[in-house]
């Protein structure tokens, strides 16, 4: 299960490092996409086969489903981690993030998100101010999934 924060630098080179336990767990096919509120995800090959099946198996003629397609699987690119667990993050996930030197990783179970250090402490100080109402929206929506 990948959880938890780390902090990390991002190298001149663009390179960064994923934490070990990261890497322990994804295994070495990854694919680095754009994520939601700026952030990148780095998912191991199977899940991602898995959501881009489930991007694709709906109808190309609705227009979200062509959106989500082009931001998430337009954007996808497969990395290679070095022996010391690092990769090169592309010009173009670069500029989605807009990553400064400090990043940091998240652990969200099945998938990491890497963030700029300033864009996720401000995220999380959102989070921390709306996280009631947050998880109350959400208990709404799951109430009238199952209503």
């Amino acid at each position: 299960m990948l959880i938890g924060e780390y902090k990390s630098t991002l190298g001149e080179k663009k390179r960064v490092s994923l934490p070990k336990k990261f890497r322990e767990i994804l295994g070495e096919n990854l694919i680095l996409t754009r994520g939601y509120e700026q952030a990148l995800i780095v998912v191991n090959e199977g899940l991602w086969k898995k959501v881009a099946e489930e991007v694709m198996n709906g109808s190309f003629i609705n227009k979200d489903i062509r959106d989500t397609s082009r931001f998430l699987v337009g954007g996808a690119k497969e990395i290679e981690l070095d022996k010391q667990g690092r990769f090169v993050i592309p010009q173009s996930l670069l500029e989605h993030a807009e990553l400064g030197e400090e990043v940091v990783f998240i652990g969200l179970i099945n998938w990491v998100e890497i963030w700029d250090k300033k864009k996720w402490e401000e995220r999380l100080k959102y989070l921390q101010e709306h996280g009631e109402e947050i998880a109350q929206e959400i208990g709404k929506m799951k109430d009238e999934k199952n209503g």
